[in-house]
């Protein structure tokens, strides 16, 4: 069963809670903190992408820096984002009618404020998965594979991606879904996904595993945007890399290897970060010198558009 992670207190009343499954291991692989579910398989859903962005590099994809970020990312619509995948698709010869992800509109609050005062309507460009689908049809053209079908789970994309998973994370996938872009979607377990992002983290120098968590942590604006946890994360821990997803998963490793995998039960994103820096905690990060950390381990409760109480973690994941 998922355990009591977060809960939410307005003023002095506990209000409601969060139930979760929270795995934490240290640089030598050892679990530190496993509360809930650890084995049993989830969708890891965009925490996924760093894992698939790996896949298309060992499969021939030639893109490093804000752009490898980008096909990491779940980008806020920002017109930094929509201009890097323009690019992308741009030095693989395609254009953004190629890309199938779901129309939507930016998911970041400035940028959609923007973009729907400019006359925005949704589109796949400012679809957060955007990145990720401009990388893969990038590959298809690396191998001359077809870009019209690489969303079908047989397709050697897709194929490539899963291996890449499996072999990361150390497990075989339990199922495979569709993704809220349209693409497939691979379930893992939390200690496989933990794993996986580990492997990320201590990549040899001049691996591709360096080189994705290199443009992930230098270039973290790009993995989410402006004011993004996810973005605030990185920048306040040089050498990680963290990559949040729907439904109320998180990922993050160290550059030592320790790593933390996370899912809030009923899907919801406030508990997050939450939930991370605390997990983050019993790895041995302190948040007292960091104003980002230290911000992102409560998580403010409004009324009348103010803070009266807040998020904050359960006991059961103290030290």
């Amino acid at each position: 069963m998922h355990a009591v992670v977060a809960e939410v207190w307005r003023g002095d009343f506990l209000e409601s809670v969060h139930h979760g499954t929270v795995h934490a291991a240290g640089p030598d692989g050892q679990t530190v903190l496993s509360v809930g579910e650890p084995d049993r398989p989830m969708y890891p859903r965009s925490a996924n992408k760093p894992l698939q962005a790996l896949g298309m590099l060992r499969a021939g994809l030639d893109l490093d820096g804000e752009l490898l970020a980008l096909a990491c990312a779940s980008h806020s619509g920002e017109n930094f984002h929509l201009d890097g995948v323009r690019r992308i698709l741009k030095d693989a010869g395609l254009d953004t009618g190629a890309l199938q992800c779901t129309a939507a509109l930016p998911i970041g609050e400035a940028a959609l404020r923007t973009y729907l005062a400019d006359g925005g309507v949704p589109t796949p460009l400012t679809m957060n998965c955007s990145g990720k689908h401009a990388a893969m049809l990038a590959t298809c053209v690396a191998n001359d594979w077809d870009t019209a079908t690489y969303l079908d789970p047989h397709h050697p994309l897709q194929r490539a991606l899963r291996e890449t998973i499996e072999d990361l994370a150390g497990e075989k996938v339990a199922a495979t879904g569709v993704d809220g872009c349209g693409a497939p979607l691979f379930a893992i377990g939390y200690r496989g996904l933990a794993r996986a992002f580990a492997k990320l983290a201590t990549g040899h120098e001049g691996s591709l595993e360096q080189r994705v968590a290199q443009a992930m942590n230098t270039h973290a604006e790009y993995v989410g945007g402006t004011g993004r946890d996810v973005t605030r994360l990185m920048g306040a821990l040089p050498g990680s890399v963290a990559k949040d997803g729907a439904e109320g998963v998180y990922a993050m490793a160290l550059p030592d290897g320790s790593s933390v995998a996370l899912k809030i039960a009923d899907g919801s994103n406030r508990a997050r970060p939450v939930v991370m820096i605390a997990a983050l905690q019993r790895l041995g990060v302190t948040t007292d010198t960091d104003a980002a950390l230290a911000e992102l381990a409560t998580a403010p409760v409004l009324g009348h558009g103010e803070p009266v109480g807040a998020v904050r973690v359960a006991g059961i994941l103290h030290g």
